[in-house]
């Protein structure tokens, strides 16, 4: 394989056509299903998987099949296959998602969700970088190998819808296309963070997700808080001491039953990142002023991130935005909570304990409920085998310059769970392009597109290994 011609290529298609379908994809607000429930009826998610599928074809890729797979009441979902070429062998699955997250605020001026602004070779906009390129990034590295006439392993690719609501609908295709998949010996999601911009990062673990929905009614309606204070519990304070129940407020460590063992090779993968990232560790977040990170040292704060449970509040709902506030007490309080798991935790044992914990012994015999919308256990790897790690350190040098990294992340994919379950002796390569700053799921998210080509570029060198081995 010529390094430099795949670079041409790459380069020469992200430049093109793959930027202009994506600032197009940028402005679609296809939510995934927990965001809109009218989804089917508003038909963003149609128009976003059929702007996918046109433009797979625009790589003129030798011997590509593609369809959109659509179960009734499911998201659709596009499955794309190619042969192996040119004396290949092995069967690789490579994975993405096309589904976003909701708009939210904070949105630099002259930026928005559904805007795609270019600036400093950035693209911003919803879901450019989580995940949008996933598919683009598989076909241009297929392309790129095919035209220099060098060998391919047989590609599926699968770009689902609802990834961020969980996966819900994707054990329903793996199950469909099972004899079309095959039994993949390597899996490429490109739907992960870098801890930087100038290497290749292999993610080696993913924190579990639990989310659900909290709620203290106290009264059947509002009333005056002077006349009811004293005597009628506020539903906010009651929620608050629920949370306690779970959460300490002063260190904000979790109830003991929510952690779990940690590996030894873990910490070590932690140790290295620090010692790699410094303090971009926690330089990489929008700091309001004199906000500080828990004062922890640095490998240890990756630990927490990676390998330790946490918890988010994330929506509050029963109270009124404070201008337009009165002073009336309000009847119930709920909040959204998100919980991340250990990799090795098991989710739906949480779930039981977190509502158990919570339900149970009603402060003041306030009515009180959790309900659990998504329990998602996380994902850990095994050793690397010696030719993935060859080939993953060759393709970082070659086109980053610097030895790829490896790292666990607290964020949540389940379909490596249930990949890892399914095919216990495949290999994972699970990568992507959100490195500082690129923001997913929060206001002024980009995609860095030189990264995103370079990770192409590794890529096509991995799947010629592939094909090649």
């Amino acid at each position: 394989m010529n390094h430099n011609r795949v670079e041409e290529t790459i380069a020469s298609q992200w430049g093109g056509f793959i930027l202009d379908t994506l600032k197009e994809y940028i402005t679609i607000p296809n939510l995934s299903p927990q965001f809109d429930a009218e989804w089917e009826k508003n038909g963003y998610m149609h128009k976003a998987v059929s702007l996918l599928a046109e433009t797979a074809n625009t790589f003129a890729i030798e011997g590509l099949s593609q369809r959109v797979v659509q179960l009734p009441s499911r998201t659709p979902l596009l499955f794309l296959e190619v042969p192996a070429s040119n004396g290949g062998e092995g069967n690789v699955l490579l994975y993405g998602h096309f589904d976003k997250q909701p708009e939210f605020s904070g949105w630099h001026p002259g930026k928005g969700p559904w805007l795609p602004v270019l600036e400093d070779g950035r693209l911003f906009g919803r879901g450019g970088g989580d995940d949008g390129y996933a598919m683009f990034s598989c076909l241009s590295a297929i392309s790129a190998i095919q035209r220099q006439g060098c060998a391919l392993p047989r590609c599926a690719i699968i770009i689902e819808g609802c990834e961020e609501s969980g996966s819900p609908d994707l054990p329903h295709y793996i199950e469909l296309l099972a004899d079309e998949i095959g039994e993949p010996e390597l899996v490429i999601c490109l739907d992960a963070e870098c801890g930087n911009y100038d290497q290749l990062w292999l993610t080696t673990s993913l924190r579990g997700m639990l989310s659900g929905t909290l709620t203290v009614e106290v009264l059947t309606e509002g009333v005056h808080s002077g006349g009811a204070g004293g005597i009628v519990p506020s539903s906010f304070r009651l929620l608050r001491s629920l949370y306690e129940r779970l959460e300490n407020n002063e260190t904000g460590r979790l109830h003991e039953a929510l952690y779990t063992e940690i590996p030894s090779w873990a910490r070590v993968q932690c140790s290295e990142m620090a010692d790699t990232l410094g303090s971009t560790i926690v330089d990489r977040y929008p700091w309001a002023e004199n906000a500080e990170p828990i004062d922890e040292p640095l490998d240890e704060l990756l630990i927490s991130n990676s390998w330790k449970p946490s918890l988010a509040t994330v929506g509050i709902g029963g109270a009124p935005i404070p201008d337009v506030a009165g002073n009336t007490l309000r009847p119930n309080t709920s909040t959204k909570m998100v919980f991340r798991l250990p990799p090795n935790a098991d989710a739906g044992l949480a779930a039981k304990f977190i509502k158990a914990e919570l339900e149970r012994d009603p402060p003041h015999g306030a009515k009180v409920s959790f309900h659990c919308d998504a329990a998602e256990s996380g994902w850990f790897s095994k050793p690397v085998a010696p030719w993935l790690d060859k080939s993953l350190n060759r393709a970082s040098t070659t086109f980053f310059g610097k030895p790829y990294r490896r790292m666990g992340t607290g964020g949540t994919i389940p379909f490596m769970k249930m990949l890892g379950d399914q095919f216990p002796n495949c290999e994972f390569m699970i990568t992507g392009v959100l490195g500082p700053h690129s923001n997913a799921h929060g206001p002024n998210e980009f995609l860095d597109l030189k990264t995103a080509e370079r990770v192409t570029c590794c890529v096509a060198s991995v799947l010629n290994d592939v094909a090649l081995k």
